[in-house]
């Protein structure tokens, strides 16, 4: 497949529409911020003026949007791509999206013989910049291995998973999510009550990254707030809440009980409350830091 629409240029589909184009594809580009789509035709892409302009006429069609609402309003919308893709083309919905969203999708594409997969990602902008970004994968095999050189001009190879039918990528990229924010809940509280309690928070860290407890976020990514005070603002407390707000839509639709999701998309929003829509992600330890009077800076106590 070498024709490509691609809409939605923002952080993160800026980065990986710009790989496609650096790669050699035939690229179509929309979104509605012309400056946006002026850097990728700057870079060798062509404008279109819609996006059922963008869908016509191309092979596959990817998406890279902020939220649910976008991903139906472009899909489905009046205008929307959807109607306008050829029968045997592709869709993939590379957005963070809910499965209900993404089952209209594919209930109106195929009714036009378009296959789609809904292909979320990890690895932030930093990632999508790189070309290192991990792509978890929902949709039909076949469509999948079409899809797969352009995924490896995206992502990382070795990190590109076929996880299963539609919905079980938006599934798996929801769920790694919410235990990453779990964590970030169980981590600031546990630290900040070690501290309160008279323990040495370089003591207490130590022994946890020691410990059966440890795990890549208390290992790496809380040393963001323990060595610098940044609580990273690469990703929003707007997209955060966005996510958890999902993943308890999602536990709530397949019928299992989530009391503790629940409380931790509580705490993130108050988070999002205090600090703003721009907050880093992992402001819920600021929250706790608040709350219980510390400062966990590793050297300072």
């Amino acid at each position: 497949m070498h024709r490509v629409g691609f809409i939605g240029l923002g952080n993160m589909g800026g980065p990986m529409c710009g790989h496609l184009v650096a790669a050699g594809y035939d690229v179509t580009v929309f979104d509605v911020r012309p400056d946006a789509v002026s850097r990728l035709v700057d870079a060798g892409a062509r404008a279109a003026r819609s996006a059922a302009d963008c869908a016509a006429g191309v092979e596959v069609l990817i998406t890279m949007l902020p939220a649910p609402p976008h991903v139906e309003a472009v899909w489905l919308g009046d205008g929307g791509a959807a109607a306008a893709l050829e029968p045997g083309s592709v869709g993939i919905d590379m957005s963070t999206s809910s499965t209900a969203v993404g089952a209209r999708v594919v209930a109106a594409a195929s009714e036009r013989g378009v296959d789609v997969l809904d292909a979320p990602v990890a690895g932030q902008s930093i990632g999508a910049q790189a070309g290192t970004l991990a792509i978890y994968v929902g949709g039909s095999e076949t469509a999948f291995e079409r899809a797969r050189p352009l995924f490896e001009v995206m992502g990382d190879p070795a990190r590109i998973f076929h996880i299963g039918p539609s919905g079980a990528g938006y599934t798996v990229k929801l769920l790694l999510n919410l235990l990453w924010f779990i964590q970030s809940v169980a981590v600031g509280e546990v630290l900040s009550v070690g501290v309160r309690a008279g323990v040495s928070l370089d003591r207490l860290h130590g022994a946890l990254v020691g410990s059966p407890a440890n795990s890549v976020f208390l290992e790496r990514d809380v040393r963001m707030v323990l060595d610098d005070g940044d609580y990273d603002e690469r990703f929003p407390m707007r997209l955060v809440t966005k996510d958890l707000g999902l993943a308890v839509e999602l536990a709530r639709d397949v019928g299992v009980p989530v009391e503790l999701t629940v409380l931790v998309e509580q705490i993130h929003r108050r988070a999002r409350t205090l600090y703003g829509d721009d907050a880093g992600e992992i402001s819920a330890i600021r929250l706790y830091e608040d709350l219980a009077g510390v400062t966990l800076r590793l050297g300072e106590t």
